[in-house]
């Protein structure tokens, strides 16, 4: 089984404001707009969409290829991803910038101010899919999450060309791209990422229904927040999922990438979308009870004692056999 995780890899540098901010925005002022935010406190940790989605997909065992550009200040966080399953491999350093940041504040309410520093993360696009290929095997899926737009065009175009098949995650770029981009991200995906947002506007700016969507990607799955998620596909009954209800959130960065990261895992074993969709929540789970993207362990008894809570024995039978690397 092999997966290739393309996109940003980061450092994350996360704030908490102890207000809302809606208190201090006025909405007829917006275009003059200066406002700042005295913070309670500060973490850094690691972070990038597809640097998460590995992390993840390792703690659960697998052995996902990152896909995505570095500055030379990256050896410290190449240790600690390859100390949790994550090949390295094929990432690309740049000589000459920083790993991108990703500086983001989070008021009471879970709403998020961030800005994002893309740094070497531009060099994805000189990067090729067929050497990784060549060295690792035939990946099952590529994702093609948030990244240099040039590069995620590239990573698309050639998995369309030389069929590999692809998962389309668009996330963060869809608030700046254009219908064209997002039109060319999105067409013959296997299956397509989004939250609700985020659906809203692949449709607005692409100018195509919730079923010319459909016609073009194999399976849509639109998170939720709190209320879970929903698989949708053509000629398919659609799932909804909830999320789990007995969980404290603390801080939401990371925990659509850790979803992903369950879901696919789930793929990889041969689940159905249903059980998928359920460890992508549970996974999503521990990283929103923590601050940082990264930050969380797992452990098989509390792990699967979670999953009955939530989804009932029938769904710890399906997925238990396959958390033989959970202690």
């Amino acid at each position: 089984m092999s997966l290739l995780i393309a996109g940003s890899i980061a450092t994350d540098h996360l704030m908490s404001f102890g207000g809302r901010f809606s208190d201090s925005l006025v909405v007829d002022q917006l275009d003059k707009l200066s406002v700042s935010f005295l913070v309670d406190d500060l973490e850094v940790r690691r972070g990038g969409c597809a640097a998460n989605i590995c992390f993840g997909l390792g703690s659960l065992g697998l052995n996902p290829v990152l896909v995505g550009a570095v500055g030379e200040d990256f050896a410290d966080y190449r240790a600690w991803l390859e100390r949790h399953n994550v090949d390295c491999g094929s990432i690309h350093v740049s000589e000459t910038r920083h790993t991108a940041r990703f500086v983001c504040t989070s008021d009471t309410s879970m709403a998020q101010i961030a800005s994002f520093y893309p740094g070497a993360m531009s060099e994805s696009r000189e990067i090729e899919l067929k050497p990784i290929v060549d060295r690792v095997g035939d990946p099952d899926y590529v994702l093609i999450g948030p990244d240099d737009p040039e590069g995620m065009l590239r990573h698309t175009d050639e998995c369309r060309q030389r069929g590999y098949r692809f998962v389309a995650d668009p996330s963060q770029q869809l608030a700046f791209g254009d219908g064209d981009l997002i039109r060319q991200l999105i067409d013959g995906a296997d299956i397509l990422f989004s939250n609700e947002y985020e659906a809203s506007l692949i449709t607005q700016k692409t100018g195509w229904s919730d079923q010319d969507v459909l016609d073009r990607v194999g399976t849509w799955v639109i998170t939720l927040g709190a209320a879970g998620v929903k698989v949708v596909a053509n000629g398919a009954e659609t799932i909804v999922v909830p999320a789990l209800s007995e969980v404290t959130a603390v801080e939401p960065t990371g925990v659509g990438d850790a979803f992903r990261a369950g879901f696919l895992a789930a793929l990889a074993w041969g689940l159905d979308h249903r059980h998928a969709a359920e460890l992508g929540c549970l996974l999503a789970a521990h990283v929103v009870e923590q601050v940082g993207t990264q930050e969380y362990s797992l452990t098989r008894e509390k792990f699967l004692a979670r999953c009955e809570a939530a989804y009932g024995a029938e769904s710890v039978a399906v997925i238990e056999p396959h958390l033989h690397t959970l202690h």
